[in-house]
């Protein structure tokens, strides 16, 4: 991943955009007053939010079959100061 000053970055910023766009590199936006930043493009943050969605999705899928699947009747609540 390129590494760029948030004062080049603000300079160059056209083109940045336009190497994420072209090239799918995320940029690094180094902030030394505060934290950093990335810059990728729209179609990758895009393509992102999906793997999320789907991972997400599928884990709550998982989650449902399990609770309705599995048999219950000896299962213990959990208690917090449980030593385990």
């Amino acid at each position: 991943m390129n590494t760029i000053n948030i004062t080049k970055a603000r300079a160059n910023l056209f083109k940045l955009v336009s190497d994420v766009n072209v090239g799918f590199n995320p940029i690094t936006i180094v902030n030394n007053k505060g934290k950093n930043a990335v810059l990728i493009s729209e179609d990758e943050w895009k393509s992102i939010e999906e793997t999320l969605y789907l991972s997400n999705t599928r884990y709550v899928e998982n989650i449902n079959n399990i609770k309705n699947n599995e048999n219950w009747d000896n299962a213990k609540e959990y208690k917090k100061d449980e030593e385990w």
